[in-house]
């Protein structure tokens, strides 16, 4: 195990051993301005240094200007030391997953429970998209925002879908005048994302 070089200066103890942790997966968790990057990053580079081919590591993080960071910081040490690291892979969760889904969300494997895979030009709807497509979902349902909040909508439909309830099943079981409502709207809204 290596106990010194460029990827440990300036690293605390918990650090040091977090970088050269042994090449298997390694969870870093730690509050905001801890250094989290900064232990990714080195270990990355200690881990291609060590001889680990850079397009067999993966590092996630949530944000774009995270996985940014982590892109120059990584190609800046890997630069100066090993001429830069192809196929290295450094994303957001988001992006990733959404890479995955486009390269091969169209086989069967991938079909959706009832059969149909993915459409090739599928789109990832982000938070602003959802609320409008709400919005219209209610109006095509025949109800009004002031009664049905799409925030309201949206959370209710996030809630059936975490139960595995489509919008057919959702109104299957639809008791109440509050359920069967929203169960037009689920229906409106499946029909505004397809």
């Amino acid at each position: 195990m290596v106990t010194a070089g460029p990827w440990l200066d300036g690293l605390t103890e918990a650090q040091r051993a977090a970088v050269v942790h042994p090449a298997t997966p390694l969870l870093v968790l730690a509050g905001p301005g801890s250094g989290k990057t900064r232990v990714i990053t080195r270990r990355i580079a200690h881990l291609v240094a060590q001889g680990a081919a850079p397009w067999s590591i993966l590092a996630l993080t949530f944000t774009n200007k995270a996985a940014g960071e982590m892109k120059e910081r990584v190609h800046a040490m890997l630069e100066a030391e090993l001429a830069g690291a192809r196929g290295l892979q450094v994303s957001t969760f988001h992006s990733f997953c959404a890479t995955l889904l486009r390269r091969y969300g169209s086989s069967p494997a991938a079909a959706a429970s009832d059969g149909t895979p993915l459409a090739p030009g599928f789109s990832i709807f982000d938070t602003d998209d959802a609320r409008d497509a709400a919005k219209r979902a209610i109006a095509a349902a025949g109800f009004d925002t002031k009664n049905w909040p799409p925030a309201l909508v949206l959370s209710r439909i996030s809630d059936a879908k975490n139960k595995l309830l489509d919008a057919a099943a959702y109104a299957a079981e639809a008791g109440d005048f509050t359920s069967r409502s929203l169960a037009k709207i689920y229906r409106a809204y499946e029909a505004e994302l397809a």
